[in-house]
Protein backbone atom coordinates (compact mmCIF):
# COMPACT_ATOMS: atom_id res chain seq x y z
CA UNK A 1 0.00 0.00 0.00
CA UNK A 2 1.08 3.57 -0.64
CA UNK A 3 1.05 5.05 2.87
CA UNK A 4 1.79 8.48 1.44
CA UNK A 5 -1.80 8.55 0.19
CA UNK A 6 -3.94 9.95 3.01
CA UNK A 7 -7.04 7.91 2.11
CA UNK A 8 -5.19 4.58 1.97
CA UNK A 9 -3.20 5.39 5.12
CA UNK A 10 -6.30 6.37 7.10
CA UNK A 11 -8.23 3.33 5.91
CA UNK A 12 -5.37 1.01 6.89
CA UNK A 13 -4.95 2.52 10.39
CA UNK A 14 -8.73 2.55 10.95
CA UNK A 15 -8.89 -1.12 9.97
CA UNK A 16 -6.13 -2.00 12.48
CA UNK A 17 -7.90 -0.04 15.23
CA UNK A 18 -11.19 -1.79 14.43
CA UNK A 19 -9.44 -5.15 14.76
CA UNK A 20 -8.16 -4.09 18.18
CA UNK A 21 -11.66 -2.95 19.20
CA UNK A 22 -13.29 -6.24 18.21
CA UNK A 23 -10.55 -8.29 19.87
CA UNK A 24 -10.89 -6.27 23.11
CA UNK A 25 -14.67 -6.68 23.07
CA UNK A 26 -14.30 -10.46 22.70
CA UNK A 27 -11.79 -10.56 25.57
CA UNK A 28 -14.27 -8.83 27.87
CA UNK A 29 -16.92 -11.45 27.11
CA UNK A 30 -14.55 -14.38 27.56
CA UNK A 31 -12.87 -13.33 30.81
CA UNK A 32 -15.94 -13.81 33.06
CA UNK A 33 -16.64 -17.33 31.79
CA UNK A 34 -12.95 -18.21 32.13
CA UNK A 35 -12.91 -17.05 35.77
CA UNK A 36 -16.04 -19.08 36.54
CA UNK A 37 -14.57 -22.30 35.14
CA UNK A 38 -11.31 -21.64 37.00
CA UNK A 39 -13.30 -21.33 40.24
CA UNK A 40 -14.91 -24.74 39.52
CA UNK A 41 -11.47 -26.31 39.12
CA UNK A 42 -10.28 -24.60 42.32
CA UNK A 43 -13.28 -26.04 44.19
CA UNK A 44 -12.32 -29.54 43.01
CA UNK A 45 -8.78 -29.06 44.32
CA UNK A 46 -10.15 -27.78 47.65
CA UNK A 47 -12.41 -30.84 48.06
CA UNK A 48 -9.62 -33.28 47.21
CA UNK A 49 -7.37 -31.58 49.79
CA UNK A 50 -9.83 -32.01 52.68
CA UNK A 51 -8.58 -33.97 55.75
CA UNK A 52 -9.69 -37.61 55.93
CA UNK A 53 -12.02 -36.99 58.89
CA UNK A 54 -13.83 -34.19 57.07
CA UNK A 55 -13.93 -36.18 53.86
CA UNK A 56 -15.57 -39.16 55.61
CA UNK A 57 -18.48 -36.98 56.76
CA UNK A 58 -18.81 -35.43 53.33
CA UNK A 59 -18.71 -38.84 51.62
CA UNK A 60 -21.32 -40.18 54.03
CA UNK A 61 -23.80 -37.45 53.12
CA UNK A 62 -22.93 -37.74 49.44
CA UNK A 63 -23.31 -41.54 49.61
CA UNK A 64 -26.84 -41.34 51.04
CA UNK A 65 -27.79 -38.74 48.46
CA UNK A 66 -26.40 -40.84 45.64
CA UNK A 67 -28.26 -43.94 46.94
CA UNK A 68 -31.59 -42.09 46.89
CA UNK A 69 -30.87 -40.74 43.43
CA UNK A 70 -30.04 -44.25 42.23
CA UNK A 71 -33.40 -45.41 43.62
CA UNK A 72 -35.10 -42.80 41.54
CA UNK A 73 -33.03 -43.79 38.53
CA UNK A 74 -34.22 -47.37 38.81
CA UNK A 75 -37.80 -46.11 38.89
CA UNK A 76 -37.12 -44.02 35.85
CA UNK A 77 -35.23 -46.80 34.11
CA UNK A 78 -37.92 -47.36 31.57
CA UNK A 79 -37.62 -47.20 27.80
CA UNK A 80 -37.47 -43.87 26.00
CA UNK A 81 -36.06 -42.19 29.07
CA UNK A 82 -33.61 -39.37 28.70
CA UNK A 83 -29.99 -40.19 29.43
CA UNK A 84 -28.99 -38.99 32.88
CA UNK A 85 -25.86 -37.35 31.51
CA UNK A 86 -27.96 -35.21 29.14
CA UNK A 87 -30.58 -34.54 31.83
CA UNK A 88 -28.09 -33.32 34.44
CA UNK A 89 -26.15 -31.33 31.90
CA UNK A 90 -29.30 -29.52 30.85
CA UNK A 91 -30.40 -29.12 34.45
CA UNK A 92 -27.05 -27.53 35.21
CA UNK A 93 -27.63 -25.00 32.41
CA UNK A 94 -31.43 -24.84 32.73
CA UNK A 95 -31.53 -21.13 33.35
CA UNK A 96 -29.53 -20.36 30.24
CA UNK A 97 -30.44 -23.21 27.88
CA UNK A 98 -32.98 -21.25 25.82
CA UNK A 99 -30.50 -18.45 25.41
CA UNK A 100 -27.85 -21.06 24.60
CA UNK A 101 -30.01 -22.62 21.86
CA UNK A 102 -30.72 -19.19 20.37
CA UNK A 103 -27.06 -18.24 20.61
CA UNK A 104 -25.92 -21.52 19.04
CA UNK A 105 -28.45 -21.22 16.22
CA UNK A 106 -27.35 -17.65 15.66
CA UNK A 107 -23.68 -18.73 15.58
CA UNK A 108 -24.39 -21.51 13.08
CA UNK A 109 -26.39 -19.22 10.79
CA UNK A 110 -23.89 -16.40 11.11
CA UNK A 111 -20.99 -18.78 10.48
CA UNK A 112 -22.63 -19.98 7.27
CA UNK A 113 -23.17 -16.41 6.07
CA UNK A 114 -19.63 -15.34 6.94
CA UNK A 115 -18.23 -18.41 5.17
CA UNK A 116 -20.24 -17.51 2.06
CA UNK A 117 -18.93 -13.94 2.30
CA UNK A 118 -15.35 -15.23 2.53
CA UNK A 119 -15.88 -17.44 -0.51
CA UNK A 120 -17.42 -14.57 -2.45
CA UNK A 121 -14.59 -12.20 -1.50
CA UNK A 122 -12.05 -14.86 -2.47
CA UNK A 123 -13.67 -15.28 -5.89
CA UNK A 124 -13.74 -11.52 -6.40
CA UNK A 125 -10.09 -11.20 -5.39
CA UNK A 126 -9.04 -13.98 -7.77
CA UNK A 127 -11.02 -12.32 -10.59
CA UNK A 128 -9.29 -9.00 -9.95
CA UNK A 129 -5.88 -10.68 -9.74
CA UNK A 130 -6.52 -12.47 -13.05
CA UNK A 131 -7.51 -9.14 -14.62
CA UNK A 132 -4.37 -7.54 -13.17
CA UNK A 133 -2.16 -10.12 -14.87
CA UNK A 134 -4.05 -9.59 -18.13
CA UNK A 135 -3.50 -5.81 -17.93
CA UNK A 136 0.19 -6.25 -17.16
CA UNK A 137 0.54 -8.48 -20.22
CA UNK A 138 -1.34 -5.93 -22.36
CA UNK A 139 0.93 -3.12 -21.14
CA UNK A 140 4.01 -5.19 -21.95
CA UNK A 141 2.61 -5.89 -25.43
CA UNK A 142 1.84 -2.21 -26.03
CA UNK A 143 5.36 -1.22 -24.99
CA UNK A 144 6.71 -3.83 -27.41
CA UNK A 145 4.47 -2.54 -30.18
CA UNK A 146 5.73 0.99 -29.58
CA UNK A 147 9.31 -0.19 -29.96
CA UNK A 148 8.36 -1.99 -33.21
CA UNK A 149 6.63 1.12 -34.61
CA UNK A 150 9.58 3.36 -33.81
CA UNK A 151 12.03 0.85 -35.25
CA UNK A 152 9.97 0.51 -38.43
CA UNK A 153 9.76 4.29 -38.71
CA UNK A 154 13.54 4.67 -38.39
CA UNK A 155 14.07 1.99 -41.04
CA UNK A 156 11.58 3.70 -43.40
CA UNK A 157 13.34 7.04 -42.95
CA UNK A 158 16.70 5.41 -43.71
CA UNK A 159 15.31 3.81 -46.87
CA UNK A 160 13.77 7.10 -47.97
CA UNK A 161 17.06 8.91 -47.35
CA UNK A 162 18.89 6.30 -49.49
CA UNK A 163 16.30 6.64 -52.27
CA UNK A 164 16.46 10.44 -52.10
CA UNK A 165 20.22 10.93 -52.08
CA UNK A 166 21.40 7.66 -53.63
CA UNK A 167 18.94 7.40 -56.48
CA UNK A 168 17.80 11.05 -56.64
CA UNK A 169 14.15 10.14 -56.23
CA UNK A 170 11.38 12.42 -54.95
CA UNK A 171 10.51 10.99 -51.48
CA UNK A 172 8.47 13.82 -49.97
CA UNK A 173 5.26 11.83 -50.07
CA UNK A 174 7.09 8.89 -48.47
CA UNK A 175 8.26 11.08 -45.60
CA UNK A 176 4.73 12.38 -45.04
CA UNK A 177 3.24 8.87 -45.13
CA UNK A 178 5.89 7.51 -42.75
CA UNK A 179 5.40 10.34 -40.24
CA UNK A 180 1.60 10.11 -40.45
CA UNK A 181 1.66 6.34 -40.01
CA UNK A 182 3.97 6.35 -37.02
CA UNK A 183 2.08 9.27 -35.43
CA UNK A 184 -1.22 7.47 -35.79
CA UNK A 185 0.20 4.16 -34.50
CA UNK A 186 1.93 5.77 -31.50
CA UNK A 187 -1.17 7.83 -30.65
CA UNK A 188 -3.45 4.80 -30.71
CA UNK A 189 -0.93 2.77 -28.71
CA UNK A 190 -0.51 5.57 -26.14
CA UNK A 191 -4.28 5.97 -25.67
CA UNK A 192 -4.70 2.23 -25.11
CA UNK A 193 -1.66 2.16 -22.80
CA UNK A 194 -3.03 5.05 -20.73
CA UNK A 195 -6.48 3.45 -20.43
CA UNK A 196 -5.03 0.07 -19.42
CA UNK A 197 -2.62 1.67 -16.94
CA UNK A 198 -5.49 3.59 -15.34
CA UNK A 199 -7.54 0.39 -15.11
CA UNK A 200 -4.55 -1.44 -13.59
CA UNK A 201 -4.31 1.21 -10.87
CA UNK A 202 -8.02 0.81 -10.08
CA UNK A 203 -7.63 -2.98 -9.99
CA UNK A 204 -4.70 -2.68 -7.55
CA UNK A 205 -6.83 -0.48 -5.25
CA UNK A 206 -9.71 -2.96 -5.46
CA UNK A 207 -7.40 -5.90 -4.60
CA UNK A 208 -6.04 -4.03 -1.55
CA UNK A 209 -9.57 -3.23 -0.34
CA UNK A 210 -10.64 -6.84 -0.78
CA UNK A 211 -7.60 -8.10 1.17
CA UNK A 212 -8.35 -5.73 4.08
CA UNK A 213 -12.01 -6.77 4.04
CA UNK A 214 -11.07 -10.47 3.90
CA UNK A 215 -8.81 -10.09 6.95
CA UNK A 216 -11.61 -8.41 8.89
CA UNK A 217 -14.16 -11.06 7.89
CA UNK A 218 -11.69 -13.87 8.72
CA UNK A 219 -11.32 -12.55 12.27
CA UNK A 220 -15.09 -12.60 12.68
CA UNK A 221 -15.28 -16.09 11.19
CA UNK A 222 -12.58 -17.50 13.50
CA UNK A 223 -14.15 -15.89 16.59
CA UNK A 224 -17.57 -17.23 15.61
CA UNK A 225 -16.14 -20.71 14.90
CA UNK A 226 -14.34 -20.77 18.26
CA UNK A 227 -17.49 -19.63 20.09
CA UNK A 228 -19.57 -22.29 18.29
CA UNK A 229 -17.08 -25.03 19.21
CA UNK A 230 -17.07 -23.83 22.81
CA UNK A 231 -20.88 -23.95 23.00
CA UNK A 232 -20.81 -27.47 21.54
CA UNK A 233 -18.44 -28.52 24.32
CA UNK A 234 -20.35 -26.64 27.00
CA UNK A 235 -23.76 -28.13 26.16
CA UNK A 236 -22.44 -31.51 24.97
CA UNK A 237 -24.10 -31.29 21.55
CA UNK A 238 -23.20 -31.15 17.88
CA UNK A 239 -25.84 -28.72 16.63
CA UNK A 240 -28.54 -26.31 17.78
CA UNK A 241 -31.18 -28.67 16.40
CA UNK A 242 -29.91 -31.56 18.54
CA UNK A 243 -29.77 -29.34 21.62
CA UNK A 244 -33.31 -28.09 20.99
CA UNK A 245 -34.57 -31.68 20.69
CA UNK A 246 -32.85 -32.60 23.95
CA UNK A 247 -34.33 -29.54 25.62
CA UNK A 248 -37.89 -30.56 24.67
CA UNK A 249 -37.21 -34.08 25.90
CA UNK A 250 -35.82 -32.64 29.14
CA UNK A 251 -38.99 -30.66 29.75
CA UNK A 252 -41.11 -33.79 29.39
CA UNK A 253 -38.75 -35.71 31.66
CA UNK A 254 -38.92 -33.00 34.25
CA UNK A 255 -42.71 -33.22 34.38
CA UNK A 256 -42.55 -37.02 34.84
CA UNK A 257 -40.05 -36.77 37.66
CA UNK A 258 -42.47 -34.75 39.71
CA UNK A 259 -44.09 -38.07 40.55
CA UNK A 260 -41.12 -38.89 42.74
CA UNK A 261 -42.00 -36.24 45.30
CA UNK A 262 -41.51 -38.46 48.33
CA UNK A 263 -38.15 -39.85 47.22
CA UNK A 264 -37.04 -36.41 46.14
CA UNK A 265 -38.10 -35.02 49.53
CA UNK A 266 -35.66 -37.34 51.26
CA UNK A 267 -32.99 -36.58 48.72
CA UNK A 268 -33.54 -32.86 49.27
CA UNK A 269 -32.83 -33.33 52.97
CA UNK A 270 -29.40 -34.73 52.17
CA UNK A 271 -28.78 -32.09 49.54
CA UNK A 272 -29.24 -29.42 52.21
CA UNK A 273 -26.86 -31.31 54.47
CA UNK A 274 -24.32 -31.54 51.66
CA UNK A 275 -24.67 -27.84 50.90
CA UNK A 276 -24.20 -26.92 54.57
CA UNK A 277 -21.20 -29.19 54.77
CA UNK A 278 -19.57 -27.73 51.67
CA UNK A 279 -20.33 -24.17 52.82
CA UNK A 280 -17.99 -24.70 55.78
CA UNK A 281 -15.05 -25.04 53.43
CA UNK A 282 -13.48 -22.63 50.97
CA UNK A 283 -15.81 -23.69 48.16
CA UNK A 284 -16.81 -20.83 45.86
CA UNK A 285 -19.82 -22.61 44.34
CA UNK A 286 -21.02 -25.32 46.77
CA UNK A 287 -24.44 -25.52 45.10
CA UNK A 288 -22.79 -26.85 41.95
CA UNK A 289 -21.92 -30.10 43.75
CA UNK A 290 -25.54 -30.90 44.48
CA UNK A 291 -25.81 -32.29 40.95
CA UNK A 292 -22.32 -33.81 41.11
CA UNK A 293 -22.50 -35.74 44.38
CA UNK A 294 -21.44 -38.98 42.67
CA UNK A 295 -18.18 -37.34 41.63
CA UNK A 296 -17.34 -36.86 45.34
CA UNK A 297 -17.38 -40.65 45.74
CA UNK A 298 -15.93 -41.78 42.41
CA UNK A 299 -12.50 -40.50 41.43
CA UNK A 300 -13.12 -41.49 37.81
CA UNK A 301 -16.11 -39.19 37.57
CA UNK A 302 -14.10 -36.44 39.21
CA UNK A 303 -11.41 -36.93 36.56
CA UNK A 304 -13.99 -36.80 33.77
CA UNK A 305 -15.47 -33.64 35.23
CA UNK A 306 -12.06 -32.03 35.45
CA UNK A 307 -11.32 -33.10 31.88
CA UNK A 308 -14.49 -31.42 30.59
CA UNK A 309 -13.76 -28.22 32.51
CA UNK A 310 -10.18 -28.18 31.24
CA UNK A 311 -11.44 -28.61 27.68
CA UNK A 312 -13.81 -25.69 28.16
CA UNK A 313 -11.06 -23.55 29.68
CA UNK A 314 -8.65 -24.49 26.88
CA UNK A 315 -11.29 -23.50 24.35
CA UNK A 316 -11.67 -20.13 26.10
CA UNK A 317 -7.89 -19.71 26.40
CA UNK A 318 -7.57 -20.42 22.68
CA UNK A 319 -10.07 -17.67 21.93
CA UNK A 320 -8.39 -15.28 24.40
CA UNK A 321 -4.92 -15.98 22.96
CA UNK A 322 -6.23 -15.50 19.44
CA UNK A 323 -7.82 -12.14 20.27
CA UNK A 324 -4.73 -11.05 22.20
CA UNK A 325 -2.66 -11.95 19.13
CA UNK A 326 -5.00 -10.03 16.82
CA UNK A 327 -4.88 -6.92 19.02
CA UNK A 328 -1.09 -7.11 19.43
CA UNK A 329 -0.50 -7.66 15.71
CA UNK A 330 -2.74 -4.71 14.83
CA UNK A 331 -0.95 -2.55 17.41
CA UNK A 332 2.47 -3.51 16.02
CA UNK A 333 1.31 -2.77 12.48
CA UNK A 334 0.24 0.73 13.56
CA UNK A 335 3.57 1.33 15.32
CA UNK A 336 5.50 -0.01 12.31
CA UNK A 337 3.73 2.45 10.00
CA UNK A 338 4.40 5.29 12.44
CA UNK A 339 8.11 4.31 12.64
CA UNK A 340 8.55 3.90 8.88
CA UNK A 341 6.67 7.12 8.08
CA UNK A 342 7.55 9.56 10.87
CA UNK A 343 6.01 12.42 8.90
CA UNK A 344 2.58 10.91 9.57
CA UNK A 345 3.27 9.72 13.13
CA UNK A 346 1.35 12.58 14.76
CA UNK A 347 -1.67 12.00 12.52
CA UNK A 348 -1.59 8.25 13.29
CA UNK A 349 -1.31 8.84 17.03
CA UNK A 350 -4.27 11.25 16.81
CA UNK A 351 -6.39 8.48 15.22
CA UNK A 352 -5.28 6.08 17.97
CA UNK A 353 -6.14 8.69 20.60
CA UNK A 354 -9.64 9.20 19.12
CA UNK A 355 -10.31 5.47 19.17
CA UNK A 356 -8.88 5.24 22.67
CA UNK A 357 -11.25 7.94 23.90
CA UNK A 358 -14.19 5.71 23.02
CA UNK A 359 -12.82 2.70 24.85
CA UNK A 360 -10.66 2.96 27.96
CA UNK A 361 -8.97 -0.34 27.12
CA UNK A 362 -6.87 1.28 24.37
Amino acid sequence: MDFREEEERSRYIANCLEQMREATKEMGLLTGEYSLITSYLTDMEEIEALPESEREGLDSIAGRLVALEQEGQRYRGRKNRMKDADYYRLREHEGEIKEGIAKLKECEEYGGKVKQDLQRLDRERHAYEYRREELKALLDNLRGMTVIFVTAFVMCILMLVILQFGFHMDTKIGYLLAVAAVALAVTVTWVKYTDNDRELHQVEIAVNKLILLQNKVKIRYVNNRNLTDYLYIKYGTDSAETLNRLWKQYQREKDERREFAEAEGKAEHYRRQLLNKLSRYRIATPQRWLSQAAALLDKREMVEMRHELILRRQSLRKQMDYNNSVAETARKEIMDVADKYPAYAAEIMEMVSQYGGEDSTY
